[in-house]
């Protein structure tokens, strides 16, 4: 099966933004990032998935009117983290966190292995069905696990794969 890792496009958003799970808006430069990702997955996909999140719909729906949310596909949930900037959160946490973010979780969030746990979990009902060629649209850090895993890094090393805007990664399994 071939999977297409797609992340979303451009939000509209203040630099340093903690927004993991918030819908914000997305960038002007939305269509011509959407043109680029429709060149670079094929036009007849068995199936696409989609993060809840509006700025992961809105391409997802570019990409198949029939596309289906799946909570599994939520990036990271920063808890009382979220709408506040990495400059304004409590330092100490902030750095207590960064040394250890695989095991330990923002205030109220997730920790990145709870966030594998339940991308892997729904990547493997996928690859239980018979597509051949499946689209998920999501997140950085959703698709920085899925990478992760198949590369043998390591999740504390993850972070060494850049995932940029509307970038599409090929995988076959």
């Amino acid at each position: 099966m071939e999977v297409y890792l797609i992340r979303h496009t451009t939000p509209l958003i203040a630099k340093g933004l903690i927004y993991g799970r918030m819908n914000v808006p997305l960038a002007a430069s939305f269509e011509q990032e959407k043109d680029l990702v429709l060149q670079r997955i094929p036009a007849d996909l068995d199936k696409v998935y989609s993060s809840p999140s509006f700025r992961c719909q809105v391409l997802a729906a570019e990409i198949s009117a029939a596309y289906v949310q799946n909570e599994a596909l939520y990036e990271l949930n920063f808890g009382d983290w979220e709408g506040d900037t990495w400059d304004t959160i409590d330092r100490v946490e902030c750095s207590t966190w960064m040394e250890d973010f695989v095991n330990l979780a923002p205030p109220n969030g997730e920790t990145m292995l709870q966030m594998e746990h339940r991308v892997l979990s729904f990547l493997e009902e996928i690859l239980l069905q018979p597509f051949r060629q499946v689209g998920i649209v999501t997140h950085g850090g959703v698709i920085r696990i899925i990478l992760a895993h198949y590369r043998q890094i390591a999740l504390k090393d993850s972070f060494s794969l850049k995932i940029g805007m509307g970038e599409v990664f090929r995988v076959i399994v």
